[in-house]
């Protein structure tokens, strides 16, 4: 039997969260329709919510548990130790697929990372790209030019990170870090030589906000790169 357990951790995203559960729905139904006999599970911890994501969460068929830690390390080690202690599979055949609460999935976000394992992968690391929607034209602008499919850099982001359960388990599990929890994860399975592969071509879009729920998280790096460009002289146009 294999399963793949996904973990979202959600602090506050009641704007956010709604479209995110669909794409993942969308995804999970993918994967189930390819592989019938899959056991797929989604678990969102909501930590510390103050709005009405918990509300919103509990109109879908997910898992859903609230913890008060405010700490997104914290929240996914609680997620993925509460999906796969439900999973009836063994962790070598458990697929572990984590995102965040303000990103959208493609439609085959799961089978991808799947047919990763069964080649052998123990970890995926996605990419992630921002809503252009959310950046200034010159910041979209250079997004695309610094971005090209098929070279993925190979970045670690939690909001597109995929683990092999058992290499999981013999890693350590994810830390309860405030940040980079996701990075210290990464370096751990590492530490033991598991097989890793970057791929592009399950990417996904997160929101580009500047103001984040970590304080080293993405928006972070949006808003240095926002203000980087902006300081830029703007080229004369050619004549």
């Amino acid at each position: 039997m294999k399963a793949v357990a996904v973990v979202i951790p959600a602090h506050d995203e009641a704007a956010l969260i709604g479209r995110c559960l669909t794409s993942v729905s969308h995804a999970v139904a993918r994967a189930r329709e390819r592989e019938p006999g899959l056991v797929a599970t989604v678990t969102v911890v909501l930590d510390a919510c103050r709005d009405s994501t918990p509300v919103q969460v509990r109109r879908w068929p997910v898992q859903a548990i609230e913890i008060a830690a405010r700490n997104v390390g914290t929240a996914r080690r609680v997620g993925v130790a509460h999906a796969c202690a439900g999973v009836d599979a063994r962790p070598e055949d458990t697929w572990i697929a984590m995102t965040d609460a303000d990103t959208v999935v493609p439609r085959d976000w799961i089978t991808h990372q799947l047919d990763l394992m069964d080649a052998g992968i123990d970890l995926v690391l996605g990419t992630v790209r921002p809503d252009f929607a959310d950046l200034s034209p010159r910041h979209a602008a250079h997004w695309r030019a610094t971005h090209h499919r098929g070279r993925p850099a190979g970045n670690v982001h939690g909001a597109n990170l995929g683990v092999r359960a058992s290499a999981y388990a013999e890693a350590g599990g994810i830390p309860d870090l405030a940040e980079h929890e996701d990075v210290a994860l990464v370096r751990a399975l590492r530490a033991i030589g598991v097989r890793e592969h970057a791929s592009d071509v399950h990417e996904v879009e997160t929101s580009g906000r500047f103001t984040g729920r970590t304080p080293g998280g993405y928006a972070a790096f949006l808003r240095r790169v926002h203000a980087w460009i902006d300081a830029a002289p703007v080229a004369a146009p050619r004549v």
